[in-house]
């Protein structure tokens, strides 16, 4: 996917296959059953708390480097990454504060204080707040007594929090807590990349499955709600973008209705979670019998897919793999850049606990790929008024070069290899 997170914040979970025969709430389609698919979840290893704690210790170490003296987190990923807590954001926030030194410490609100400490799993000091005082002062006064003067805010805490605290600690000195979150985000363990493997594998099962139900007249919704009943089947939740046709073109889609038609390029895009970790694939066929025109395009697109993935290797910058890929377009007359007709977004983006998070592949970013390092390689080739052509799998680095997730498609009427 290029733009935006997933639609939702997926959990897994285990259903039959007769879960997938249900009718979408608002009328739409309904998606067929998949009675030959299994859960794919047996021997999955959650991160251990070991772990986790070892993440911790990373980050105080980034901290120090960084001149920091505590980070705050919300509920969210880095949250998650950190402690094994899930929380959604809203107005009873719980937050979580990581000093250089010293102990840990919750915030839990009061009106949901049974909850919020049954969710803590890792210990740390935990202090009440309640609506008349309000989260910031109670954070103030815990960053006041870790002898806190610069505090790094996690990128997804609130505007809310940062203007309440700037309030309410005008002493405390409020930074990003980038190059500590992300410091330790960005480089995956073993046993993320284990988790993104099955995720990777899930989707390539969920998308085997539902390829071959195409039909002609059937909507783009009815085959997006096939994803998610074979996702469902499988054991997870999760779902996909759909696109036919001229609409293939638009990056992110397009609201008009659509039916397919003979000769349709079909665009499918998305993933699925488990335990927490995305996977993230876009396959790219036609409905029938391609053209010379579509399969010359989505020949080149995996050209340009394979240039990004030889040039992600340890040093490269993050810009030059976004290059090589684009390089191969503007060799054949598209862009050149990032004009269009041809590759107008970045040519990757990190993936791990969210769909999209740092480092990314794109011209600026300066950053050196480092082993454990993961991203999509998806450079679209958009031809407004035609079609649009997206290969996306997502590759891990290693100390010899990248490895995909998954096999490439091989070919426009191959979409798996």
């Amino acid at each position: 996917m290029l733009f935006g997170s997933h639609s939702m914040n997926r959990r897994a979970f285990i259903a039959s296959a007769a879960a997938g025969l249900a009718a979408l709430a608002d009328g739409q389609e309904v998606s067929v059953a998949f009675p030959n698919l299994r859960p794919m979840l047996d021997g999955i290893q959650p991160i251990t708390d070991e772990e986790r704690r070892a993440r911790q210790e990373k980050a105080r170490r980034l901290m120090r480097q960084h001149a920091l003296d505590a980070i705050v987190c919300e509920g969210g990923a880095s949250m998650f990454y950190f402690t094994g807590v899930r929380w959604s954001q809203g107005e009873n926030a719980l937050a979580w504060v990581l000093p250089a030194s010293g102990e840990t410490a919750w915030l839990v609100p009061e009106a949901a204080g049974d909850s919020a400490r049954k969710a803590i799993r890792m210990g740390g000091e935990v202090r009440a707040w309640n609506a008349a005082a309000g989260v910031c002062t109670a954070l103030a006064q815990l960053l006041r007594d870790r002898k806190a003067r610069r505090a790094g805010l996690e990128e997804h805490v609130s505007f809310a929090v940062f203007d309440g605290l700037r309030r309410e600690a005008p002493g405390v000195e409020l930074l990003s807590a980038d190059p500590i979150t992300v410091g330790c985000r960005v480089i995956k363990s073993p046993a993320e990349i284990a988790l993104m493997q099955r995720a990777n594998d899930i989707t390539i099962a969920a998308y085997k499955a539902v390829f071959p139900t195409m039909r002609e007249g059937m909507t783009n919704h009815e085959l997006s709600a096939n994803v998610a009943a074979a996702y469902r089947a499988l054991g997870v939740q999760g779902d996909a973008m759909v696109i036919f046709g001229k609409y293939t073109a638009f990056p992110h889609g397009s609201i008009q209705p659509q039916q397919l038609r003979e000769g349709d390029i079909v665009l499918v895009d998305d993933g699925c979670t488990v335990e927490g970790y995305q996977s993230d694939i876009t396959r790219t066929t036609v409905f029938g019998k391609p053209t010379a025109r579509q399969r010359e395009v989505w020949n080149l697109e995996r050209k340009a897919q394979d240039a990004a993935l030889a040039a992600c290797r340890p040093g490269a910058t993050c810009e030059s793999v976004d290059a090589a890929a684009r390089q191969v377009l503007v060799a054949a007359g598209f862009g050149p850049g990032y004009k269009l007709p041809g590759l107008p977004h970045r040519t990757g983006h990190g993936i791990g606990l969210e769909g999209h998070e740092w480092t990314y592949l794109v011209k600026g970013n300066k950053t050196r790929i480092e082993p454990g390092m993961c991203f999509s390689d998806e450079p679209t080739i958009a031809i407004y008024g035609e079609f649009g052509i997206r290969l996306e799998d997502c590759m891990y680095a290693t100390e010899t070069g990248a490895h995909m997730f998954t096999a490439q498609s091989p070919a426009i009427d191959q979409p798996f290899g």
